[in-house]
């Protein structure tokens, strides 16, 4: 395996002078320097063929002992030295202060074809960071975050990839819902990839120490490799690359909210300066459509992150990042103006993304209303998302409306005729609005169909698959990995993939109830 190695970040940013792999507070640092944890008896479980492609990996390399040893820690390849970054963040809301890579160590980077890569390893042990965790990972997260990464890479939703999923043989102390039932799990590291790992906290944690010479680095350093276009670091530059960061943040959400995807933490730790989906541990995707859902068990009572407020919390976000890079910029008008255009773009785009879901190119003054009107239907009684859009894509005459959605219905038997009835006016409306359209039925089909996915990771089908791996049975990751690698086709072999969620699944763990550790 010969890779080309690069070391931008450790080569161009300042490293914590402390070499002890001991919990502390890290000044003047975006970085400690810290090796994997050697595993008792590593074991890969599947590999993405595709990311290891473009990362210049041969199919010959993945089989090899060496790859094994380096994407499960054992081995640290020649000439690099990995490490844990340090970033602070809001959380659910709060400043938490310094809070960093306390279960991820980056290996190093790697450029092929013109691209920069950073590979790093999920639950590979402790680091600077970690304050009272041990650095691991289990299973089931490990097969969540796997599996969630790359079928977001082929939604077409702005993400981080994966490489390899791994059992480490050692067993692991969880309390899967912070009930006080902590058991042992297996150990499991994930090998995740991306351009970047910086987040909004990697620069909040240094305005918040007002350390403006190290925020003012780690800007430079990151305009230089990744926004090379807005040119030599000035004010101008930094008022841009905020601007920038805004845009991609917004497009991503935007895409979170296509296909029902809800984060379920979205603090400012978790948010990539590159508008990248990063860290998934408590997400979920949409069964019922509802506005006020959450995956994530801490959040319950709040809902903070619920997948309506998902746009809401992206700008409350930018707004903490806005007052990191302040001490750089030193004007607030400029960076008021990118937020408040973060709130008008969000209007504009958000119904061109509905528009596009339902089928509609032209412009029509009732547009609005229609949507707010299907939305609102849809929240009536319990209404798969993904079916329900799906099965839209087949509609023909407004008579035939209801029974094209009939299975996307939780308890369709028992539905009230006023429901029914609210359901056939606003298929009416819609049948009336696309009389306007200027394409035939069969385009506006292919249409809807590249947006509205067919197959998405649902929660318990991860879980099914975390059950039988449980079991040393990992077939099933490699089916979902397959499934979700053409999510909008109809591949009509996995038709038993695109339902609802089984009833036993409605509150089962893993299934309706996650927390951070899951």
């Amino acid at each position: 395996m010969n890779l080309n190695i690069k070391n931008t970040f450790t080569s161009e940013l300042p490293a914590d002078s402390n070499l002890e792999n001991s919990r502390r507070q890290v000044m003047n640092a975006a970085f400690s320097f810290a090796k994997p944890k050697k595993t008792a008896e590593p074991k890969i479980l599947h590999v993405s063929p595709e990311m290891a492609a473009e990362l210049n990996i041969s199919k010959e390399d993945l089989k090899s002992n060496f790859f094994k040893n380096i994407v499960t820690g054992n081995e640290v390849y020649p000439n690099t030295k990995p490490f844990a970054m340090c970033y602070g963040g809001h959380q659910f809301g709060n400043w938490a202060g310094q809070l960093g890579d306390g279960r991820a160590i980056n290996l190093f980077e790697v450029e092929h074809k013109h691209k920069n890569w950073k590979v790093q390893l999920k639950g590979a042990g402790e680091t600077p960071y970690s304050r009272t965790a041990d650095g691991l990972a289990v299973l089931r997260s490990s097969v969540r975050e796997y599996l969630c990464a790359e079928a977001m890479f082929y939604l077409n939703v702005p993400t981080t990839r994966s490489l390899s999923l791994s059992l480490s043989g050692d067993n692991v102390l969880r309390d899967v819902l912070y009930d006080g039932n902590s058991a042992y799990e297996k150990g499991a590291i994930v090998s995740r990839i991306s351009p970047s790992f910086l987040r909004f906290g990697s620069f909040e944690i240094f305005a918040a120490r007002k350390d403006t010479e190290n925020l003012k680095k780690l800007v430079d350093y990151t305009i230089k490799h990744h926004f090379s276009h807005l040119g030599a670091p000035s004010k101008e530059s930094y008022i841009n690359f905020f601007k920038e960061i805004s845009e991609r943040t917004l497009e991503m959400i935007i895409h979170w909210q296509r296909v029902g995807f809800v984060h379920g933490v979205m603090n400012t730790d978790n948010m990539s300066i590159l508008g990248l989906t990063i860290d998934f541990g408590p997400y979920g995707w949409l069964e019922g459509f509802d506005f006020g859902w959450i995956p994530n068990t801490t959040d319950r009572q709040n809902k903070r992150y619920r997948y309506g407020n998902q746009p809401n919390i992206g700008l409350w976000n930018l707004y903490q990042l806005a007052n990191a890079l302040y001490p750089i910029i030193e004007e607030v008008a400029p960076l008021n103006v990118i937020l408040e255009q973060y709130k008008s773009e969000f209007e504009k785009k958000s119904l061109l993304m509905m528009k596009s879901k339902l089928g509609l190119f032209t412009w029509d003054e009732g547009d609005v209303k229609l949507i707010q009107n299907l939305e609102d239907s849809l929240q009536l009684v319990e209404t798969d998302m993904t079916i329900f859009f799906r099965n839209l894509s087949n509609f023909t005459d407004k008579n035939s409306g209801l029974q094209l959605i009939k299975e996307s219905f939780y308890d369709f038997e028992n539905i009230s005729d006023e429901v029914k009835n609210n359901w056939n006016l606003w298929f009416k409306k819609y049948d009336e609005r696309l009389q306007i359209e200027r394409i035939s039925s069969e385009e506006r089909k292919e249409k809807m169909d590249a947006v509205n996915p067919k197959y998405v990771l649902r929660n318990y089908m991860s879980q099914l698959a975390i059950d039988e791996a449980d079991k040393g049975n990992y077939t099933l990751i490699d089916e979902l990995f397959q499934l979700l690698k053409k999510p909008y086709s109809e591949q009509p072999e996995n038709e038993k993939w695109f339902a609802k969620r089984p009833e036993w699944a409605r509150n089962k763990v893993g299934c309706s109830m996650l927390s951070c550790s899951s």
